[in-house]
């Protein structure tokens, strides 16, 4: 089996677009694109599906991806291991738009020589991230284990930073002209948010965040990404949803939309990293110090139950 073929599919699969992982990985979209054609052929099956705004896995890509990493990972620590110097630094972030790969590429702008790796596992439970970290495939993950009791003595989760949350909503909505808004405020209005997967971290964030300020959050409905919900939201009077502070979202500027800071109290969403107890990367040290330097949160803030204590 080609492995750089596998490897390939691995990029696709997570990136969502054939021209981002050739962008990654130094080649040109149409090789990415023969390679991915050459493994279908191999296996006799199809991986992905093609779509107007990218690639999708099919049920069969799905299945094989998990193998695929594994693949990958191995062929990795095979060549690190008769290779002068160590690997890049890889960690795991929930999205490539995410407040965490944000943050990642603040630091890797101010420390430029970084050899830095950053991947998203496209996984909702965070007993899989835990795995990753076991077995070596990532560096770290940023993922919160809501109960630590659970976490195997071989991997420990640490604080990195909190994301406050902002209100986006389309130029009809009735809150679309406040500057700030406070969580009573929000009591009865409609915040859709899609993809809340049960038995991840975000799923409880939710249920408690609900449950201490009686909010209406709407999780009903397939998740079709980011642009068809921000399509929704433009169109709509009565629809808003919630994004991190530090979330990167781009829309057309027709769209009009407003991001609105919440405050009175703050709401922070917690985020952790998940790493090796023994043996760390090296470069995780000065990442994890570069978290120190962020914003801190107001004293007003609330936070859910698994991460009331304060960053030092």
């Amino acid at each position: 089996m080609d492995t750089e073929a596998v490897r390939s599919f691995v990029r696709a699969a997570e990136l969502g677009q054939l021209r981002h992982a050739a962008d990654e990985l130094g080649v040109t979209q149409q090789a990415v694109s023969k390679r991915i054609a050459a493994l279908e052929r191999a296996l006799d099956v199809r991986l992905f599906t093609r779509t107007p705004r990218g690639v999708e896995l099919t049920l069969d890509g799905q299945a094989f991806l998990p193998h695929a990493r594994n693949i990958v990972a191995n062929v990795d620590r095979a060549v690190t291991a008769i290779r002068r110097g160590s690997r890049a630094l890889r960690i795991d972030v929930l999205g490539l738009r995410s407040a965490q790969a944000v943050v990642l590429h603040d630091y890797w702008r101010s420390h430029p020589g970084t050899a830095l790796d950053v991947v998203t596992l496209k996984v909702d439970d965070p007993r899989l991230a835990v795995a990753a970290v076991r077995a070596g495939d990532v560096d770290a993950s940023f993922r919160s284990v809501t109960d630590p009791a659970a976490l195997p003595p071989e991997v420990r989760m640490i604080h990195a930073f909190h994301s406050p949350l902002e209100l986006v909503v389309g130029p009809r909505h009735p809150l679309a002209s406040t500057r700030t808004v406070t969580p009573a405020r929000l009591r009865g209005h409609r915040i859709w948010v899609p993809g809340i997967a049960p038995g991840s971290e975000w799923a409880e964030f939710y249920q408690q965040l609900t449950a201490e300020f009686g909010l209406r959050v709407d999780a009903a409905g397939p998740n079709f990404g980011n642009e068809v919900l921000l399509d929704i939201l433009a169109d709509s009077d009565d629809v808003a949803t919630l994004v991190g502070s530090r979330d990167r979202y781009v829309w057309p500027t027709g769209h009009d939309l407003r991001r609105i800071p919440i405050a009175g109290p703050t709401l922070a969403y917690p985020l952790s990293l998940l790493l090796p107890r023994e043996n760390p990367h090296p470069g995780l040290r000065a990442v994890v110090n570069h978290f120190a330097n962020l914003a801190p949160l107001p004293e007003d803030t609330w936070l859910p139950s698994w991460a009331t204590d304060r960053p030092e």
